[in-house]
């Protein structure tokens, strides 16, 4: 069995629950509290980089169904178009019904 070598930490507290000593801050040095604003901005930038990302290819894929939509579109057109005219050839009354 190991046993681990580290104390644990002393929290010197009043008895109404407030620290003696004021805590000392996190990152103590210029280089890490530079380090830890630089990489928030690198992160922030991140995030909006990878929005964008994803707009452009909502945008991309968008552009490829417009063409898929007006050919469909095109296509039923005709296809309806078609009928009435060989119905209406044929003397037929016509009646275009949607269906659900």
């Amino acid at each position: 069995m190991m046993q681990d070598d580290r104390r644990p930490p002393v929290l010197d507290m009043t008895p109404e629950g407030g620290f003696r000593e004021a805590p000392r801050p996190v990152g103590g040095s210029w280089l890490d509290r530079a380090l830890m604003k630089v990489g928030g901005v690198a992160v922030l930038a991140a995030v909006v980089a990878g929005g964008l990302v994803l707009a452009a290819s909502a945008v991309v894929i968008l552009g490829l169904l417009i063409p898929v939509l007006l050919v469909a579109g095109a296509v039923g057109f005709g296809s309806l178009w078609w009928r009435v005219r060989r119905a209406r050839r044929g003397g037929a009354a016509v009646f275009v019904v949607p269906r659900r």
